[in-house]
This record gives C-alpha cells, structure tokens and sequence, in this order.
C-alpha cells in the first residue's frame, strides 16, 4: 500500500478503486453497492515543493471558456496555434498573450506532469481580513471546574493575535454579550434564555441603532450595509484593544447566581447563546473569517435547543430512546440546531464546540451546526483534563504542528461525462449548485456540483462518492479512445495568513478489467458510509451490510474451488480487508452499546473529517511492542500479544494505552528503574512514553493517555480492542483472556470462507 501513500503526499487523495473494476451492468451494481467509485480528499494537505519552481502561482488561472475546468497537465497543448485542449469537454481555448512563449521546453508550472496540484493566489493585492473569535462561556460549572476554564482560556487568548478580533458571550439561564469596547467597567447586556432572539431584536436590544439611523431598507451585514464600524468595535474589535477588558470580565466570572434545588439541573440555555452569538457575527462580520468557539459545561436545559427537562428524575435520552422515539426534546432541537446550521453557513461562520462534562451536553443535536460548518469538536470529562487544555491551546499555537486553520471554503468538482457525483460525506454544506455532473442517487450532501466548507485545517478530509454513469457493456467502455477519465477538485479558501487561494487538484483514471485496490481507502468509505447510513436509515443493519459487501467482494476477486473453503484465497489487494471489516464490526462507529449518543456523534464527527490513515487507526489501532529482547515493532493486535516482559503501546486514536506486562510492573514498582545498574530498563520505561509524547503532539483532538498494568482495572482500554483469541474457554499462547461474546478473528475468517465457496 506504499504506492498509494505516495499518491496522497503529492495529491492528497486515496482512492479504493484506482482502477476501475469494469463490467455489465448488473456487475457494475454490485461493485457500487459494496465499495463505490470514491475518494477521500484532503484539500489542504501540505504540498511538496520543488526545487526549480513553487506550487504557489501568484497570478490568476487559466480556465476552459465552455467547461470552467482549469489548465492542467492533462490537457493537449497545440504549440503551434496557441491553444489548448480541455480534458472534460474536449473544447478548445486559446492562450491569453501572457502565455505567448509557451513552448515544448518552456511550460507554465501548471503544466508539468508531475504538478497535478497547484495552487494560486488570488486577490494577492487586497489587505488580508484578520481572524474574528466570538468565545461562548457556560457558567453553570461549579467552583473547581469554572477556575479550570479560565485558566485555559487566559492562555488561550496570550497566543491570539493582536490583529485578531475577538468578543464574549456567557451564558446559564441569562445570556450576557459583553461591551468590551467600554473600558471603564465591566459592562454586559442581557437576553433571556427561554425566548429566541432575532438579528434585529438583538441589534435592537444592544443599542446599534442609537447614534446611528438604522436603514429603512436591506440587509443589514457589517460596516458597508448598515452598520457603522463605531458600533461594530464596541462588542468585536482587536485583542490588543481589549486585552484588560476582556481579562477583567473573566476574572469575574462566577458560578450560577440562581439557587438550583438538589433534585433540579442548573438553568442551561445553550441554545439561545449560540443564535446569539450566531446573529452578532451575521450582522457585524458577514462573510468574514469568524468562528463561535463554545465552551459547554453540561446539557441544555432551558429554551429552544434544550435536550432534558431540568428534572433529574428525567433522564438525558439514550440511544434506545431515540431509536423508540421516545426522546421528548430530541427532534426539536435537531431542528432548531438544523436551523442554525443554516444561518451559519450562509453567513460563512464556524462553530466549534468544547464539551466538558460526566454528563451528556446535547453534541448528537450540535452535530449538525458543527458538521455542516467544519467546526472542531473536542469531548472531555472535565475542563482540567490534558484532552481539553491541550487541545485548545492546539487551536491557537503557530509551529511546525498547528492546525493551520483556513476558512471561507468552497470546494467544486468537475469529472469527465462518464462520471456522476452522488455526494459528500464530510465537514461541508451543499451550495445546491446543479447540473450534468449530478446523480439522481443521493449519499450525504448531494444534487449539487459545489459545496461550502466555512472551515477546514491541513487534516480536514472529504469522501466524495461517485457513480458510473456509462456502462452498457464491457466492450462499450474499452472503446474509448484514452481508456481514462478525469477529475479535477477546486478548493477556494481564505488561507490562515489571511491571503485568499485556489488550490487545483487534477486526477486520472482508467478503465481496467483488473483492479488497482486501496484497503485502507475501501476501510475507510464503508466506515462513513456505515456511519451516514445508521444515522438516516432507521431499520439498517450495519453488520449485516458490511458482511454482505465483504462476501460479494471476496467472491468476486477472490480464487477458490467450489464446495472447497480451505481452497479459497485472496490477492495482495485484498488480503487484509477481511481483518478491517473485522475490526469496523467491532468499532464505535457500528458498536453503540456501552456509548451515549453523545460519544457516538462524537466519534463519528471525527472519522469523518480526517484522512485515511488516522481513520484506519479508528478502525483497526494499532499495537507495539516495547521489549529488552527486540527493538519498537508493530505486531499483531491480539490477546495473544500479551505477555509478562512486554510493555505493549495501544493506539486507537482518541486513547493511547501504554500497557505493563506483569513482570515489567513489579519491577517498576520495586524501583529497579531508579537504580544506577538498571539503566536499560529506566530506558525501556522512558520509551513508549517518547513514542505516545510524539503521537500526542501531532494529533487533534489530543488523545487520552492511559498507563495500566497487567491484570489492573485500566487494562480494560487494551482488551477491549484485542482480537478475542484467548477467551477462557481453551489453551492459547497469551498471559490473558478477553472475556466476550465476539468471535474471533479466526472464527470470523472461518465463517467468511464458508460463504463464499458455498
């Protein structure tokens, strides 16, 4: 799978099927129903420059006058009459006069074969906009955990920018929006949380209109549509304008003011603070690089958007009370957070939530706000945790491991005539721009060519899902000309410098009677798909369809004879995706006993926003050993791994467990590590801590860290991912048992094997 890596470093794409697998029509069906013509896209991922020339091009593009598509390296250039072929439409244009010494041994960067992705920066004369942050507080915390989001967010703020824009907002049953351009106290103005509050009640309520008329007609949207920037400044302006105020009014903050009775929740009115926050940047910064960073203590409770009834005896809705409809608050609140959703996306802005609480916050209904928007989403158990503190500052850091946050996205598509596009399953909105290029058939954000995505980072990643449109017979494909189609993937995007860039991405692909397959992408794509359709499909059956898409694959790829298990094999391409379905069976993303709705958004809010490779880590973690006998080494994650001179390093993505063998622990707890002699092993000791320390850096959400020994009660965190070969019942290799219903891996194989040849 080497070659596929490649691939994405210089493209930022994985595809299952590089290939494409041709057959009838009713062939051509099957293959769409188990694993579709798709990708996973990483628009920003970092680009390798070259020595000679940069993958920046500081002038405008070049596109095709019928089809819009961009001038790449697989268009047919005519030295001769000045112009060129497009790859899509198969028209021609000609070279503006600045490509007029366009020759055979002198080509324009976007040209080279190997610069299939390039970038150029528009509007390289305009003054980049500074970045707005509008922080969301909950103040229903008690003492301990009120002091741990200050201190956070004190650090937080020294890393902004001066030229960053910034306001606050709290919230428990009143919704405060602070005046920090008022600098002689702290001065807050205050809304109720039972009632929803329109954009011009709210520019009512804070006074904009006081000094200035307010306009008879129109929309009223920032500085040049109403507003006057006076007014604007006195709640958003520089941090390094308010940088006392803004401390200050933190320093104040408290607990709830309101008694809560001891059978009652807190007064929570997140709902109303969000469209709040949501109208002020409507109306003061539209369109702008603007982000609702909210900080939630526990679930809502008051107002629309509310999820429980401040009645304890009421209990937060389980999956089993969505799935009976037995929810009370749950589908109004998707639908008020749909709605916000909407708002959000038309004005251009982010959402990002940090919830922080043993209790449910009400992320299952959030998920749309923050999906649709490309928010960042964090899901601690406290504002003191390392997952929360680290994460955020991860926000804000600048370095060789920040998120390089960008903003005011749009992606578009254009593919060849042979291609449809079904949808996107991702962190965007649809623009529901229609046209040829659209299927009827619908998976995620579909009927449409565009999508907006508010905000994305360097890791923020994409599945597109295609559909074959031509394929009448074999034979009929073989036919064309090239035997190729083509993609090409435009991402507009205010880059975090505050410079607007298009970055072009021009793929192709052939027909093929064979297959060119990419297990970790084809992993990956049933993962989101078997999420999206959980969530929209009331009666699906995940482990089912997953079982009959690996049955229908392996029978047709796979050599066997019939009525003959033991004959059954599989080519390399295909070898290890049986263990993947294996794991997806067994993961958070199918599994949603044990979990809250709230984890499981979670959980899938991130595999469906990062790249193949840390998505595969979900589905299948990872396992290495640590041992005096051999140096770092992956091996297999299985009880049978397990034993008492190892330390074992678990990677699943959101946890990182670093396991004791039972020998190891006792010496650790003797000390040994501590003495002179014993050096080796303090080593030993040192070194997954170095391993998980770099892993951690490089990773957000930032990951749990657990450090268990053998036989302890945290050691559940690398059992619980272990194929269960040792369960007790029988003789095994392993120092430990995995007490489970699974099968194993084995069994699993076993069975697998018997379908097929059947």
């Amino acid at each position: 799978m080497a070659e596929f890596g490649v691939l994405e470093a210089q493209d930022g794409v994985r595809m299952p099927w590089n290939i494409i697998p041709v057959g009838t029509n009713k062939e051509q069906s099957s293959i769409d129903s188990e694993i579709p013509v798709s990708a996973i896209f990483t628009p920003l991922k970092p680009l390798r420059s070259s020595a000679d020339h940069s993958l920046l091009l500081p002038y405008s593009p070049l596109r095709c006058r019928t089809c819009r598509s961009v001038l790449n390296p697989f268009s047919v250039v005519d030295f001769t009459s000045c112009n060129w072929g497009c790859p899509f439409c198969f028209n021609r244009s000609p070279f503006p006069s600045s490509y007029s010494s366009i020759a055979d041994n002198n080509l324009p960067p976007e040209l080279f074969p190997h610069f299939t992705t390039v970038e150029y920066l528009c509007d390289s004369f305009s003054t980049p906009s500074p970045p707005v942050f509008l922080f969301v507080v909950d103040t229903c915390l008690i003492s301990e955990e009120l002091e741990f989001l200050k201190s956070s967010l004190f650090q937080a703020l020294d890393l902004l920018p001066d030229t960053s824009i910034v306001g606050l907002i709290t919230f428990d049953s009143l919704v405060r929006v602070y005046e920090l351009g008022f600098p002689h106290c702290t001065k807050s103005y205050f809304f109720h949380g039972n009632k929803d509050c329109t954009k011009d009640q709210l520019l009512d309520q804070l006074s904009f209109f006081v000094k200035h008329p307010k306009p008879s007609s129109g929309v009223i949207a920032g500085a040049r549509d109403g507003l006057s920037s006076d007014d604007i400044s006195r709640f958003l302006l520089p941090a390094s304008d308010c940088q006392f105020t803004l401390h200050s009014a933190l320093e104040e903050l408290g607990n709830n003011p309101w008694p809560v009775a001891a059978d009652h929740r807190p007064a929570r009115c997140t709902g109303v603070a969000l469209r709040i926050a949501a109208g002020l940047l409507g109306a003061c910064f539209p369109g702008s690089a603007a982000r609702i960073i909210a900080f939630i203590g526990g679930p809502s409770t008051e107002g629309p958007g509310a999820i429980v009834s401040r009645q304890l005896s009421e209990p937060i809705r389980s999956h089993k009370d969505i799935d009976k409809d037995s929810a009370p608050c749950y589908h109004e609140a998707v639908e008020f957070y749909e709605t916000l959703a909407k708002q959000l996306v038309h004005q251009g802005h982010v959402l990002d939530v940090f919830a922080c609480s043993v209790d449910q916050v009400g992320i299952a209904e959030l998920k749309v706000a923050v999906e649709q928007t490309g928010g960042l989403v964090v899901l601690a158990e406290s504002f003191g945790h390392s997952v929360f503190r680290d994460s955020l500052k991860r926000v804000f850091q600048s370095g060789e491991n920040d998120l390089s946050l960008s903003s005011c996205g749009i992606f578009e598509i254009n593919c060849s005539k042979d291609i449809k596009v079904q949808g996107i399953i991702g962190p965007c909105a649809s623009l529901e721009k229609k046209g040829p290029l659209c299927s009827d058939t619908v998976i995620g954000q579909g009927h449409t060519s565009a999508w907006k995505m508010c905000g994305l980072d360097k890791n923020t990643s994409i599945c597109l899902v295609f559909e074959i449109a031509k394929r009448d017979t074999t034979d009929v494909v073989l036919q064309t000309q090239t035997n190729q189609f083509y993609f090409q993937f435009l991402t507009y995007y205010q880059h975090s410098n505050g410079q607007t860039r298009l970055r072009v991405t021009t793929l192709s692909r052939r027909w093929e009677l064979t297959n060119g397959f990419d297990q970790e992408a084809a992993a990956v794509v049933m993962a989101r798909l078997i999420s999206f359709k959980m969530e929209t499909q009331p009666e699906f059956n995940p482990q089912r369809w997953a079982d009959k898409a690996l049955v229908n694959l392996c029978s047709r790829f796979g050599d066997y004879k019939k009525g003959n298990p033991s004959s059954f094999s599989l080519p390399s391409q295909l070898s290890i995706l049986p263990q993947f379905v294996f794991h997806l069976r067994r993961s958070q993303f199918v599994q949603v006993f044990n979990n809250s709705p709230d984890e499981t958004a979670y959980f899938r809010m991130i595999l469906n926003r990062e790249n193949v490779s840390n998505s595969v880590v979900m589905i299948q973690p990872s396992l290495v050993s640590f041992s005096f006998h051999s140096p770092p080494e992956p091996i297999l994650l299985d009880a049978a791994s397990i034993t008492a001179d190892r330390i074992l390093l678990l990677d699943s993505y959101f946890t990182l467990v670093i396991f004791h063998g039972a020998t190891i622990a006792q010496w650790r707890k003797a000390g040994y590590h501590n003495q002179p002699e014993h050096q080796e092993f303090a080593h030993l000791l040192q070194s997954p801590r170095d391993y998980s320390d770099t892993i951690i850096s490089e990773r957000f959400p930032t990951p749990r860290l657990v450090i268990c020994d053998q036989y302890g009660s945290q050691a559940r965190f690398l059992l619980a991912k272990l194929n269960p070969s040792s369960d007790g019942n029988g003789p095994f290799s392993g120092e430990s048992n995995v007490f489970t219903d699974d099968v194993s891996l084995s069994v699993f194989l076993d069975h697998l094997r018997r379908l097929i040849v059947l």
